[in-house]
């Protein structure tokens, strides 16, 4: 028999569990972050708010991960490209994917999966406005997001395997780039040698044609009384 699932708790509604629907929401992963490290920084941004970087770097939960690197994944994890309007704010970001994974429309732009901007930059007033609103509708009370425990991943193991895998897609990435570049060697050369043959016959029709000259004004001047 199916059971209903139970109320959430004063002071978690903005927090996702299993069991609720917004929580099928399944943010796509940057380049060289594994789920784990997703949900670290979930759990991060919930402690720390959004766009504290300093804070969550100083944690040691994301060794090696820098600013722009924390702040696109947070972006997939909010499901847009703005994080402006949720500065500071203590939010479980997947609440906000969620919502932003039913938007539907012409006028709803998408890039790696989030919702890019299409306007222009925010005013400051407009800025303020949108946070005050945010933090009325999805921040968490302090004394759920004060608690929120996360792990420390500076072991020189931990570490040590993070680098590895780095390197790894570092390497692979680099391959890939001199595939390309490879392919644009072959592709001018091919266009060189193109080019070669062009000019080669049209050297040569130019000397037949000069030799065609020459020798019709040879057969002019001998017809001359």
């Amino acid at each position: 028999m199916s059971h209903k699932p139970r109320s959430m708790p004063v002071g978690q509604r903005n927090i996702l569990r299993p069991n609720d629907s917004a929580s099928l929401w399944n943010c796509t992963l940057s380049p060289g972050w594994t789920r784990e490290e997703s949900d670290i920084l979930r759990k991060a941004l919930m402690r720390f708010g959004v766009g504290n970087w300093k804070d969550i770097m100083e944690s040691g939960s994301l060794p090696g991960k820098t600013n722009a690197q924390l702040n696109l994944q947070t972006q997939r994890l909010l499901g847009q490209q703005s994080t402006a309007e949720f500065q500071m704010l203590h939010i479980d970001p997947l609440v906000i994917g969620g919502k932003n994974a039913q938007i539907q429309g012409e006028h709803v732009k998408r890039k790696n999966g989030f919702i890019v901007n299409s306007g222009g930059k925010l005013s400051r007033e407009e800025k303020l406005r949108r946070i005050k609103e945010n933090k009325e509708k999805y921040e968490l009370p302090e004394d759920v997001w004060s608690k929120i425990d996360l792990p420390r991943l500076d072991d020189p193991v931990i570490v040590l395997e993070q680098k590895e895998r780095q390197l790894a897609e570092m390497q692979q990435e680099l391959i890939k780039v001199r595939e390309w570049i490879q392919d644009r060697r072959t592709e001018v050369t091919k266009d060189a040698k193109a080019l070669s043959l062009e000019l080669d016959s049209f050297v040569e029709n130019d000397e037949n044609l000069d030799i065609m000259e020459e020798t019709s004004r040879g057969k002019r001047i001998k017809r001359s009384p």
